[in-house]
């Protein structure tokens, strides 16, 4: 049973992390249930899990919905968002490995050529990049804990920050960001480099509410 629910968690984690749930949406047990192939019981246990998270919430006889942020609950969860990219940019200038600062590279060569190459085109992709740079940062950290707060906070947050990539100029303007956070990581320049990416990840409180308005 317990294989069946982490089947079923898996499942709602990936179609969050690709855009294919998105806030407010529904999720029905019986659509899981049919999807995976498992009975009603593991896909309450992964709603818990899910709930205890905070990524959806349960609605009686209905399912659940993925949760959807007011703008206080968004502005409260970006706060807390961004002082752990910042911890986790900031731990990875001191112990980011070798191997690690080549894949750092690549991927921030990737945005920037995203950016040369298609500008404010294809947004879903550079979103990709963007994912595999934060990801590559964190792992950096060294501190698992870390990694996996900064997932659970992100996954909350991950259908705005595709939105952005929306808005004209922001891949260029992100790119370019990548590229300054990843010099002040590999010269292990940690206080910058972690006030850096908690800069990096905030939106104003004007962009949140264009935002919350374009996913409403």
């Amino acid at each position: 049973m317990a294989g069946q629910t982490e089947q079923v968690l898996s499942g709602v984690l990936e179609d969050i992390d690709h855009g294919r749930l998105s806030p407010g949406d529904l999720m029905e047990e019986a659509y899981l249930m049919k999807r995976h192939g498992v009975s009603r019981t593991p896909v309450r246990e992964a709603f818990i899990q899910l709930e205890t998270l905070g990524l959806i919430r349960r609605l009686p006889r209905k399912g659940a919905m993925v949760f959807k942020p007011s703008l206080e609950e968004f502005l409260a969860i970006l706060e807390v968002h961004a002082k752990l990219e910042g911890q986790a940019a900031g731990l990875a200038a001191r112990r980011m490995s070798a191997a690690q600062a080549r894949q750092l590279e690549e991927v921030v060569s990737a945005c920037e050529v995203h950016a040369a190459e298609k500008g404010d085109r294809d947004p879903y992709g550079y979103y990709r990049l963007n994912l595999a740079f934060h990801e590559t940062v964190a792992l950096g950290s060294g501190n698992p804990y870390l990694v996996e707060m900064i997932k659970t906070h992100a996954r909350k947050l991950l259908a705005y920050y595709r939105a952005r990539y929306r808005y004209p100029g922001s891949i260029p303007d992100s790119a370019r960001e990548h590229r300054e956070l990843a010099e002040l990581i590999l010269d292990h320049r940690r206080e910058e480099a972690e006030a850096r990416m908690a800069a990096h990840v905030q939106f104003d409180q004007v962009t949140v509410m264009d935002l919350l308005a374009a996913l409403a």
